[in-house]
């Protein structure tokens, strides 16, 4: 297939570019229909939910707060009035506002404080904050501080007024996209090679967008699905056409076609990533355990968006690669590569240096990892599921400000109310009971209707606080079944505790099923069982670390002004199976990358220490160039304004640091140098039982030969000849290499005075002999060895165009 698009480049665009198109019209001709529906079955808050929605259902949409404030004198003052009254009334006749409750009314005393500074009134919508228009919330927002004059405070807040405070979409997007632009140029010296991985991502994540929006009309997708699907889609984009084209550029370096080079890059490392890709969606799908249906639609969009970056790296790229040819390469390097000919094919450099360094020192190395790890782990022993609110928002927005007068003038419980909801019996002596448990502070009860009563419960603490869980305990397990009564407790509050709660029960679940699929399917792969485990405790090991780093930086606090994220709070409920979906997902793609090549290496040598040295030589530079970029891409999501968004960046960046740098980079490869030749170990009864999934490709054959002799099978064997001129002279010093197909070097020789050579093959089959010489123009020529010795004499014109270039 590689080669079909690279030679049909053109009509690969076309279809690609045709897909985006289509899609991007009928994505903007059908618009979205995303919808929370975010549902806890068989929790007590769902069963408060569910009869307040049938006993009030002009009350069961968002409730949002206007908050007000006097410098001087009180709220009840008539200028203060005047200017207040008519902006809530305006805003009751709004189309989409249910109900708007006024201190100034009969019965609102209570939304006034003690010192009559500070009042409220509650705009309560007919649809949960995810449904009500952003143009409607907007006007409520306009109408209410046009109310404002110098000594009147005017502030909103609520679920529905914090979506219009969330920056233009895209622009975490194009922030990452520019950050992994400098990176790309640095990496590779060329704008054509920076551009490949960029245009790829972009198609896959233009297509993976506008088909979830479609998709959104068939299925309930919620509205933080295509964040989390730019999130991860961007970053596996980049990632997967990063290692094609970087294995594809060293292909050239090493003396081989463009077209060759691309087929061989996609026969290898394009393994590697269509793998990669079935594991981050294996993952994914890990969230469908939770068994909680607004999980449902980001796995559909996220796995979406991986399998079109599989398909656009697969397709799209390798018909890019076509157009560019030889100008995948700097120009430096074309001009290196014409006068001294192909490099060799040992790695070099710092990150052979390394890969040596790891090699002799395995055991500090890996203490050294593991002690970083688990000093970095340690925060997440305090780590606390909730809910982030108003409260942790920056001091700039209204909805901060609001959440904070409201604490100023009814005390810190009030922005986070328990709804205690009574279906029929005696409510007075259940309000009596509530009023005098221990951490209340207001108890309020609303006219029945249908039989079903409603008691505001204000605690004397914050939403956030462990008191107020604890308050809730006391109500469900002793208050309310002492009472006799029939009731349930919720409200936001009690939704994202029961949340918590069950997000903490089938935890254990999810993270069992994903390690045991990536366990599975490494050990197909790698034909070992010391392969996966070690790669499912690294998991492990770098979940706990990056959560740890969560923890310090939003629950802790430390660092949270820096990076202008608010105020420090829990970690959001449902971000932990989100996090671990994806971080298991990237983690299996480093682990696949680097074990891949040193597999490889494994079955040509089975030498151990060779593998994991020229493994990790080979593949470190380009893992921890990915990484940078994944970081780039995750931190940029600090600035899509979401707090959740916020987290998972962070989390993200730091779990994708943490596993590239010092994970794979140290503590695997120190591992597998001590566990020695068992790293490939596995049952015979277990590899004869186990099916054959390759993501090491074989040699392929060579259609037209330059030099071939009768195939036939055997064993090592040599090439051997002279370098010569036309004229008959012998050429002494030509460097002589004997490349695989897949661009691993065999041999390295050097011809004698009289211009022979020879160069040891290890078994019949195709491969590569590039020869360069000073003042000769480099050659590289396919030849085709059988089991006899192969009679190769190479001749070098001075006059003759470069085979390499």
């Amino acid at each position: 297939m590689a080669r079909w698009c690279y030679r049909h480049r053109l009509v690969v665009l076309v279809l690609w570019v045709g897909a985006l198109l289509g899609l991007g019209f009928a994505g903007s001709a059908a618009g979205t229909n995303y919808a929370d529906t975010f549902t806890l079955p068989n929790t007590d808050s769902t069963r408060a939910y569910s009869l307040m929605e049938k006993a009030f259902p002009e009350r069961s949409g968002d409730t949002d707060t206007v908050v007000w404030k006097v410098d001087d004198g009180s709220v009840r003052d008539g200028s203060v009035r005047s200017r207040i009254e008519p902006a809530l009334k305006e805003i009751g006749r709004m189309k989409g506002v249910g109900d708007v409750s006024s201190p100034y009314a009969a019965q609102g005393a209570t939304q006034i404080s003690e010192n009559g500074r500070i009042a409220y009134a509650q705009v309560t919508f007919t649809e949960q904050a995810n449904g009500v228009p952003k143009e409607l919330v907007q006007d409520v927002v306009d109408s209410a501080q046009d109310a404002e004059r110098a000594g009147l405070q005017v502030e909103l807040g609520g679920q529905a007024i914090t979506r219009i405070q969330e920056p233009p979409t895209g622009i975490a997007e194009m922030v990452g996209i520019m950050a992994a632009a400098v990176v790309l140029f640095l990496a590779f010296g060329s704008v054509f090679a920076m551009l490949l991985p960029l245009v790829v991502a972009i198609a896959a994540l233009g297509t993976g967008l506008m088909a979830t929006s479609l998709l959104s009309h068939v299925t309930d997708v919620p509205e933080v699905a295509p964040l989390l699907g730019s999130l991860i889609g961007l970053g596996v984009g980049i990632d997967y056409a990063l290692f094609i084209v970087t294995r594809h550029r060293r292909g050239i370096l090493r003396g081989m076609k463009p077209e060759e080079s691309a087929v061989t890059a996609l026969n290898t490392s394009g393994r590697a990533v269509l793998f990669a890709g079935g594991t981050v969606c294996i993952a994914l799908a890990g969230m469908l355990v939770m068994n909680m249906r607004f999980l449902d639609g980001v796995v559909v969009a996220t796995s979406l968006t991986v399998v079109l970056s599989v398909l656009a790296a697969t397709t799209l790229l390798p018909a890019l690669l076509g157009l560019l040819g030889m100008r995948v390469l700097s120009r430096k390097q074309r001009r290196r590569l014409a006068v001294t000919g192909p490099e060799p094919a040992e790695a070099s450099g710092l990150a052979a240096r390394w890969a040596t360094y790891v090699q002799r020192r395995p055991r500090s190395i890996a203490a050294g990892a593991l002690v970083v790890m688990v000093i970095l782990a340690l925060p997440v022993l305090s780590i606390r599921l909730g809910a982030t609110d108003q409260g942790n928002h920056k001091d700039s927005t209204t909805t901060r400000q609001a959440y904070d007068l409201l604490a100023e003038g009814f005390g810190p419980g009030f922005n986070g109310p328990l709804q205690v909801v009574v279906d029929g019996g005696d409510t007075d002596a259940l309000v009596s009971a509530i009023r005098s448990t221990e951490g209340v502070a207001q108890v309020a009860a609303a006219p029945p209707s249908q039989g079903v009563t409603v008691i505001q419960v204000v605690p004397t603490t914050s939403p956030q606080s462990e008191r107020t869980d604890q308050l809730i305990d006391r109500l469900r397990d002793d208050v309310i079944p002492e009472s006799g009564t029939e009731a349930h407790v919720g409200g936001v509050t009690a939704v994202f505790k029961d949340f918590a709660a069950v997000t903490g029960d089938r935890l254990p679940y999810f993270v069992a099923a994903i390690i045991t699929l990536g366990f599975l399917l490494l050990m197909v792969a790698f034909r070992s069982l010391v392969v996966p485990l070690t790669a499912a405790l690294m998991n492990l090991i770098a979940a706990a670390a990056s959560f740890g780093v969560l923890v310090a930086i939003f629950q802790w606090g430390w660092g949270t002004g820096l990076l202008g994220l608010g105020k420090e709070g829990p970690i959001t409920a449902f971000l932990p199976v989100i996090m671990l979906s994806l971080l298991f997902g990237l983690s299996m793609d480093y682990q696949v990358f680097l074990v891949s090549r040193m597999h490889e290496e494994w079955v040509h040598t089975k030498d151990n220490a060779r593998a994991v040295r020229v493994g990790l030589a080979e593949t470190s530079r380009v893992i921890n160039c990915a990484a940078l970029i994944m970081i780039c891409v995750f931190s940029a999501f600090v600035l899509s304004g979401d707090m959740e968004g916020a987290m998972a960046g962070i989390g993200l960046a730091a779990a994708v640091a943490l596993d590239a740098f010092i994970l794979r980079t140290a503590l695997v490869p120190a591992a597998m140098h001590l566990l020695g030749n068992s790293n490939w170990w596995l049952p015979a009864g277990l590899e004869k039982r186990l099916p054959h999934l390759a993501v090491e490709p074989r040699e392929e054959e060579v259609s037209e030969p330059h030099a071939r002799v009768p195939d036939a099978d055997g064993g090592s064997t040599v090439i051997h000849g002279f370098v010569r001129t036309p004229d008959g002279v012998p050429v002494e010093g030509a460097a002589l290499t004997l490349l695989s197909k897949g661009g691993r070097q065999l041999d390295r020789v050097t011809s004698l005075a009289d211009g022979s050579y020879i160069v040891s093959v290890p078994s019949a089959g195709s491969y590569l002999l590039a020869v360069t010489a000073a003042e000769h123009p480099s050659r590289a020529r396919h030849v085709m060895v059988g089991a006899e010795p192969l009679v190769y004499d190479v001749e070098l014109a001075e006059d003759e165009v470069d085979a390499v270039n």
